[in-house]
This record gives C-alpha cells, structure tokens and sequence, in this order.
C-alpha cells in the first residue's frame, strides 16, 4: 500500500498493514534533531504519511519592536518564543465591524503551494491546512478575553466577525478544492484542559453554524474532514459528529480515557494523536515510550481509525534519545504490534 492509500483506508475504519502516522516538530526539537543526526533533512526520511499545503499569512517587521511581526489581519505577534508566539497588540478594539475590514485572499501564493503539493511523487496523503480556522483568528482579532466577553455581551458583533471570517474562508477552501486533496484540515483550539474555553451553548450557538458550513463544503467535494483542537472538546463530539467531522486531532491521553473514547465513538470518528507530548515523551524513558505506545497502538488502531502521531508538534523539551525511540517504533511498527 501506498502511504495515500493506508491512511484513506485507515480513515474509512479498516485495519491496515500498519498504523499511519505522523510526526512533526517544532523549531527548537528539529534542531535538537538536525544535531542528534547530523542530518538536516532527517524530517524527509521519517516515513510520514502526510504532506499539505498551508493557506500562506504573510507577517512583515514591527521596525520599533524587536522580534515583532504584524500579519495581513492587522494582529501583531510577538516571536521570542521562536514558534508560535503570542498576539500582542489587535486590530479590533471596539464590538464594531465596520471599522475593519478582512484582508484579500493571498490567492496566488495559495495555489502555487497547492501545485507544489500535487506535485509530490511520494504517494502520501495529500491535505489543505487552514489554521486558524474561526475562534482563534477571530480572537486573534479581539483579544481572547475581549471576544469571550463579546459573545455575551455583543452578541450581534460576533455573529458578524464569524460571518466575515467564515465567507472568506469558505473562498479561500474553494480554491483548495479545486485540487485533488484527500483532506482539508482546520485548526481551532476550543478546549483547556477540562472543558471548553468558551462552554458548549456558546460554541453552539457562534461556532458550530459555521464549522458546518465549511464542513459541508468539504465534503460534498468527497474530501476528509480533519479538526485539530488542543484541550477537553468532549461535550461537542457529538456534535462535530453530527456536522460531518471524520477526524479528530488532537487526542490528548492525560484529558481523556482514550479506550473509552474509541469504544465510544470509533464506529464514527477517527483520531489522530494519543501520544503524549505534555507527559510521556519529555519525561520518560524510551524504553517507557516504547512500551506505552505500543498500547495506544493496539487501543486506538483497532479496526482502523487512528492516524498514530504525537498530540502536538513535538515541543524543544523532549530529548532526543526519546524521539529517537519513537521514530524507530513508528517506523517498524509490524516487529512491536
């Protein structure tokens, strides 16, 4: 099988030859791996299942501020943590959406990196990112606080920054689905580590109409549906379900039983994760690793439905002796399982 095809028939809830899986990085831990092989092209020699093109946000400078950057929505990052950084400064300061307006699609950039996908001769399967997707963009916008406050006290305002949002990217996936990708990817962070950030009945109320909008769009055009979100989204499984969600990433073991989860919801649902980054891989031994990701194999591969990969991109804090091991489990999955 090719890597496309196992993890298509991974997704459709069939046991495959071996688990699909995934594993990225970010700058500090693929560094740390550059080093620990002396080989800058390591990442390409992993066996990774998956390869995707990225909706393009261009950031230019903060000249008065070191390490700033401001994005094409006006929001200003600050980079000193080398990844992803924080917002510090927002474009929108009052509930009012007609002192801001979104920016243009970056269209040609989108499909020049669209062809560069199509173009991959490794047979992998082939996804459109589109992160952030809503809530974090919109409150990328606002201000986390700001927004949740919007949302009960300016409810008419977030329904119509959502609505922006949510028409822009229903362009920005037209043009993806003009492309043969087998499946579009939305990253949105809605849970802590218990529970939602902003609670089920306002995730019901602002989120969901939109997230199924752009759902449905993806899949009349017979691509997967993949939905990362950090933290505790139990509560609205069932509803991300209900919208058409086929995957979900990320599948934290330290927030849910994933036993119980998969029993529960495996018939329907896929997920993608399950091995540790915030406990397991940067405090234990490898031999630990090995030993507990074997069993999160055997849990969440049975009868397909599992796309094996760390929770988050792995962080600069695990050593490399234990992304070392987990590398080499993936990879010769057939001798451990």
């Amino acid at each position: 099988m090719t890597k496309r095809e196992r993890t298509i028939a991974a997704l459709q809830h069939k046991e495959t030859d071996f688990i699909p899986y995934d594993i990225r990085f970010t700058n500090p831990a693929f560094k740390k791996m550059v080093e620990f092989y002396n080989d800058e092209c390591f990442e390409d020699k992993i066996g990774n299942h998956f390869i995707g093109a990225h909706y393009p946000i261009e950031e230019m400078p903060v000249s008065s501020m070191p390490g700033h950057f401001i994005d094409d929505f006006g929001a200003v990052w600050d980079r000193g943590m080398e990844d992803m950084g924080v917002v510090s400064d927002y474009p929108i300061f009052t509930p009012d959406m007609s002192l801001y307006q979104l920016p243009e699609i970056r269209e040609t950039e989108l499909r020049k990196r669209c062809e560069e996908t199509m173009a991959d001769t490794g047979g992998h399967f082939r996804c459109g990112f589109l992160h952030p997707t809503l809530f974090e963009r919109a409150w990328a916008l606002t201000g986390m606080e700001n927004l949740l406050f919007y949302m009960a006290d300016a409810p008419d305002f977030v329904h119509e920054l959502f609505s922006a949002i949510t028409d822009m990217n229903l362009k920005i996936l037209k043009i993806f689905l003009e492309y043969d990708f087998d499946g579009m990817y939305f990253g949105d962070d809605w849970g802590q580590q218990h529970g939602l950030i902003m609670g089920p009945p306002y995730w019901r109320k602002f989120i969901k109409p939109s997230m199924s909008k752009m759902y449905s769009l993806v899949r009349d055009n017979g691509c997967f549906i993949i939905q990362h979100s950090c933290g505790d989204i139990r509560e609205i499984l069932p509803d991300v379900i209900e919208i058409g969600l086929d995957v979900y990433q990320t599948f934290q073991p330290e927030i849910y039983d994933i036993e119980s989860i998969k029993n529960k919801y495996g018939d329907r649902l896929s997920f993608w994760g399950g091995i540790s980054t915030q406990r397991l891989l940067p405090f234990e031994s490898p031999c630990v690793i090995i030993d507990k990701t074997v069993e999160t194999l055997k849990i969440l591969g049975r009868g397909g439905g599992y796309i094996a990969a760390p929770t988050h991109a792995i962080p600069g804090d695990v050593p490399a002796e234990n992304i070392d091991a987990l590398i080499g489990l993936l990879q010769n999955q057939s001798g451990a399982i």
